[in-house]
């Protein structure tokens, strides 16, 4: 399989990916085959893929190459039904592989590159996986002895392609029919969410549940032809899919980079032209920083084509979208999803600074979401806008059920809405503000602490890259409330006093603020989606006592200085 460089399909002008297009409509579809055929009767010659190597390929080059794959893998077995397991970073190569299995009709089960054996030989058992693909040695880890390991001891057939940068291929007159409309409700696609103290948990989706959240997502942001897009995240996670629909729905192209690199995958981003960038809150501080370096050293934006930072995953404290919005002169619109429902709530660039900076956006297209107060008797009820309660949802991006089907019954509640474990608020506009989890709520002395309300504030702090609010066993208030913080490039440590200082300067109530500090001595730990890892951090500090000046200390001697 060979793909063409930047200078073979003469599109590559000016620098970017392409040149302002026609306006393309969003396009529809119930199977991914459909929506790529669609798109490619649509605008042929427009540029789809193009990574940092400046390989790349046009829809239409695209499609012609999927249907190769696809015969290629039918010669080795795989065929409508076919379980395939493939762990494979962000490449052009992942992304067709992905496209042929649709192509067949397979049921594709893609692992995030940075799991590990664990994690990989459960879903491998569990889908019972005919076929495994895997990158080889990739970033200094031997894949290939990993998952030998793991096929040797099976007690199914299993074959095993090594699929980083080549691909089988096959005569396209070989292959069957598309899936069509009929086939848009049956379970293809087999996420994992991770298990950090248990298994892993299966999530079914179909063709029609995927499309559905990108469809959401490209209306929310706008996303049309003349848009550059990037994907700079492991194309396997549940938005590696949600990205492509908004892609074949809004026709415009995108830049894979296999490991984001800041400095490296900006220069990237400027050289193609890229509009619309993000991942979720690190990588906003991120590109915050390049961004920052370039107009001091050149008087210039980094990423000079770029109109808006989005992204999910992870809270978004209001101090980052400011800051974007004062350097960068771009909006950021964060969104909200999940591996069972991967587009719930998304900002829009045509939100307002209020909106963007205080909520993770409205509901998108066809999502329904509710906030139900329960009580302490199991009692539930709608919760009034404005009020606190846990977030449910519907609609047709909404998974299928769980693999293990003894886990649907507690996954959704009598109405078939969907119990994310979120905690929220919907505002009076229909904004949605996550407040924190239902089981990652710090009780205090009976009360209710919401640790983003403190995360928040810890942001806005220079001194503070990063920062988690943990609940750590306590004989006295049940649980106190423990503040982790990353500390930022060049700068001191936060000391306890500067932190309790900055949470009374934002007015929380005395008993929100933290009554321990850590400095975590490096990274705080992340998943592969970079998402703060807080089970971790509750593993460390557990066993260590508060320190001995609390927060209550410092509080009640500044308001006698008051």
């Amino acid at each position: 399989m060979k793909l063409a460089g930047s200078g073979a399909s003469g599109l590559l002008r000016s620098g970017g990916l392409y040149a302002p297009a026609m306006d393309c409509p969003i396009l529809d579809a119930l199977t991914f085959w459909d929506l790529l055929e669609r798109r490619v009767a649509a605008t042929p010659d427009r540029m789809m893929l193009v990574d940092e190597e400046s390989r790349a390929l046009t829809f239409a080059e695209f499609k012609d190459q999927a249907e190769r794959v696809a015969a290629g893998l039918q010669a080795m077995g795989v065929t409508e039904g076919t379980p395939v397991t493939w762990v494979l970073p962000t490449r052009i190569e992942t992304v067709l592989l992905s496209l042929a299995l649709s192509r067949l009709g397979a049921v594709q089960n893609p692992i995030i590159h940075i799991y590990r054996r664990r994690e990989i030989d459960f879903c491998v058992r569990q889908t019972g996986a005919e076929l495994i693909v895997h990158p080889g040695v990739w970033a200094g880890y031997d894949y290939g002895a990993m998952v030998d390991e793991i096929v040797d001891e099976l007690d199914h057939p299993c074959r095993v392609l090594v699929g980083y940068d080549s691909l089988p291929e096959g005569d396209p007159a070989s292959l069957p029919p598309s899936p069509d409309a009929a086939d848009a409700g049956t379970v293809r696609w087999l996420y994992y969410t991770s298990g950090t103290t248990s298994d892993p948990k299966g999530v079914k989706h179909t063709d029609a549940s995927l499309i559905a959240g990108g469809i959401g997502l490209a209306r929310a942001l706008d996303m049309s032809g003349d848009d550059v897009g990037s994907i700079a995240f492991p194309y396997a996670h549940i938005g590696g899919p949600d990205y492509l629909v908004t892609m074949l729905s809004s026709g415009f192209g995108a830049v894979l980079v296999e490991r984001f690199d800041p400095a490296a995958s900006v220069v990237t981003y400027a050289r193609r032209g890229v509009t619309m960038a993000g991942g979720s809150t690190v990588f906003y501080q991120m590109f915050l920083k390049e961004d920052r370096k370039s107009r001091q050293a050149t008087g210039r934006a980094a990423m000079p084509a770029l109109r808006v930072l989005s992204g999910g995953g992870a809270p978004k404290p209001p101090e980052i979208y400011f800051q974007v919005k004062e350097q960068m002169g771009i909006p950021v619109a964060h969104g909200y999803g999940m591996t069972e429902c991967p587009m719930i709530s998304q900002g829009s660039p045509r939100d307002t600074d209020d909106q963007l900076a205080h909520t993770d956006g409205r509901p998108v297209h066809g999502c329904e979401v509710s906030i139900v107060a329960v009580s302490a008797d199991g009692g539930e009820a709608p919760a009034p806008r404005g009020v606190q309660g846990e977030v449910r949802v519907r609609g047709p991006m909404l998974f299928a059920g769980y693999t293990d089907p003894s886990l649907d019954e507690q996954a959704f509640d009598a109405r078939g809405r969907f119990r994310t474990g979120d905690l929220g608020v919907l505002r009076p506009d229909g904004h949605l503000i996550l407040t924190g989890r239902v089981k990652d709520v710090i009780i205090r002395k009976g009360e209710n602490i919401s640790a983003k309300e403190i995360e928040d504030v810890l942001y806005a702090h220079e001194k503070v890259a990063a920062a988690a609010v943990i609940g750590l066993s306590d004989p006295e208030r049940g649980e106190r409330v423990c503040a982790v913080v990353e500390t930022a490039p060049g700068s001191d440590d936060l000391t306890f006093v500067e932190m309790v200082d900055a949470c009374y300067e934002a007015g929380l109530a005395r008993q929100k603020i933290p009554e321990q500090l850590e400095i975590y001595p490096e990274p705080l730990p992340r998943n592969a989606t970079l998402k703060i890892l807080k089970h971790k951090l509750r593993e460390v500090y557990e066993s260590r006592r508060a320190l001995k000046l609390t927060a209550r200390d410092v509080y009640v001697a500044r308001q006698e200085e008051d």
